[in-house]
């Protein structure tokens, strides 16, 4: 049983009072038959657009296809705009992108027969009672006569091809290709996110026509490509991607490694490792940028390669695959926060850490030169490539050790900059000099502060400085001490603390 949102029922009811006939459509009957929630909802319509705009008169359209958006009062962002689009079919399609001419068609079959793949050419006219949506299947029987069967138009065989668990595209799959050439990228799309196979023809079809994507926009491309990257199984949509002959059309200086060999500290060659260091950051769940970085740090290599087997270097590949990065990203459209920061995770995934060997200075400078708002995703993209790598762990115990330092020098250091008063407040209560005494008194404060916190505040230890500046010298050098021990003890306890977050000793 899946819930129908009640915005989408109202349209429906819409329409069909006014005697049209309506359906759901594409993607959410696809997703309607696997039992998953559908993250959008497309509706199409026998009323053309005109007709459409006069039931909902809290609608818009701003394109030539004759899409109305109907506005809603719904909470959810996802159907705050719904789309109806009328029935319709089209002409040829000159510049791979565009239909040239739009007309409306009279049938749901008319209309679906335009659409991509059979799993989304598939309309459901919704039998709808208590907003709630009921499909039989072979197993179960519906008896409970307050709930109507909803009827499912397919007329390509979509739902054979959705259990067969298979890509197949409507009707002549060249002609579909040729329709929007970015249906090419989209077959990858749909085989990589819902696990299907690309069918014989329609496979054939897009390696033949691979090269039609050059007559897409770069945006689109983007999008479509970072839909693969987002996935889980991102790594065999690359893969698949450049079996099919349309990664070059893509990303070209990925496939500069295939078959390039590597050294003694990795066992896989150049493209196979990374797309292995993809894999591992789509397991781990890593955002975007990760992932584009874990599939792009090694970029540079094939170009910088010198000599051949075991001791084969790659000198500054890190420094030449960011700027490939950037060249790379920049010309697919990626907003420039986002290859910047990319570029910046691929120049440093080399970082150097040996425990003992790295001074924390060291450590400080490879914060301040990446952010310390990107060094857990620097970790991130090290960890994808150790494991692309083929090495058994993705955080060694020197990994682990490098993330309790980057905290540790993150950590604001425990001094008297911490107070609300300095030693000019001192000087000026108490009418004295510089002198040891002025920081006697504020390590005296410090420890008052650090075992209450709630004490940091410059009435009370402008009080307390009064009363300070009566006692001996040697008393407050006491005092001190005392302080400073205190403090140690603290600083002490919080660096064990830090250990143990990371493992280390």
């Amino acid at each position: 049983m899946i819930k129908v949102p009640r915005e989408i029922k109202d349209i429906i009811d819409g329409l069909e009072k006014k005697g049209f006939q309506a359906f759901v459509v594409g993607g959410c009957v696809r997703d309607l038959l696997r039992s998953v929630e559908p993250e959008d909802w497309d509706v199409t319509t026998n009323a053309n657009p005109e007709e459409i705009s006069k039931v909902f008169p809290s609608s818009f359209s701003d394109n030539k296809f004759g899409t109305i958006t109907v506005l809603t009062d719904s909470k959810n962002p996802r159907l705050k705009e719904v789309e109806i689009t009328p029935f319709r079919k089209e002409t040829k399609y000159s510049d791979k992108r565009h239909p040239d001419e739009v007309f409306w068609a009279k049938t749901i079959e008319d209309d679906l027969s335009r659409r991509d793949f059979t799993v989304n050419a598939m309309a459901m006219s919704l039998g709808i009672k208590n907003n709630e949506l009921r499909i039989r299947d072979k197993k179960s029987a519906i008896h409970n006569s307050k709930f109507t069967i909803p009827k499912l138009i397919d007329p390509f065989d979509g739902q054979k091809d959705l259990k067969d668990k298979t890509i197949r595209a409507v009707g002549n799959a060249e002609e579909r290709f040729g329709e929007d050439a970015l249906r090419i990228m989209r077959a990858v799309r749909f085989a990589v996110t819902l696990g299907f196979e690309i069918e014989e023809k329609t496979r054939e079809a897009i390696e033949k026509n691979a090269s039609w994507l050059k007559a897409i926009s770069k945006e689109r491309i983007r999008d479509e490509f970072m839909k693969i990257i987002i996935a889980y199984r991102a790594a065999d949509g690359i893969e698949l991607l450049r079996n099919l002959g349309i990664l070059q059309y893509i990303v070209p200086e990925l496939e500069e490694g295939y078959g390039v060999g590597q050294n003694k500290h990795h066992i896989y060659e150049c493209y196979k490792h990374n797309v292995l260091s993809l894999g591992y950051a789509a397991k781990k769940k890593f955002n975007s940028n990760v992932r584009l970085a874990a599939l792009l740090h090694d970029i540079a290599k094939p170009r910088v390669k010198a000599g051949e087997g075991s001791d084969a270097t790659f000198y500054g590949h890190e420094i030449v695959g960011a700027k490939m990065t950037a060249q790379i990203l920049n010309r697919l459209k990626f907003p420039k926060k986002d290859i910047e920061k990319v570029a910046k995770l691929v120049r440093y995934h080399l970082f150097y850490y040996n425990v003992g060997e790295v001074s924390e200075s060291s450590v400080r400078r490879l914060v301040r030169q990446v952010g310390p708002e990107n060094m857990e995703e620097l970790l991130q993209v090290r960890m994808a490539d150790r494991i692309g790598s083929g090495v058994p762990k993705a955080e060694p115990y020197k990994l682990r050790h490098f993330q309790y330092v980057i905290e540790k020098v993150a950590q604001d250091p425990i001094s008297a900059k911490m107070l609300k008063v300095n030693g000019n407040d001192v000087m000026k209560i108490l009418g004295i000099n510089p002198g040891p005494k002025i920081g006697s008194i504020l390590d005296i404060l410090l420890g008052y502060v650090l075992a209450d916190p709630s004490k940091n505040k410059e009435d009370f230890l402008k009080e307390e400085m009064g009363k300070l500046g009566s006692l001996s010298d040697g008393k407050l050098s006491e005092m001190a001490k005392k302080g400073k021990k205190e403090r140690e003890q603290i600083e002490q306890k919080r660096d064990e603390m830090t250990k143990k977050k990371y493992w280390v000793s």
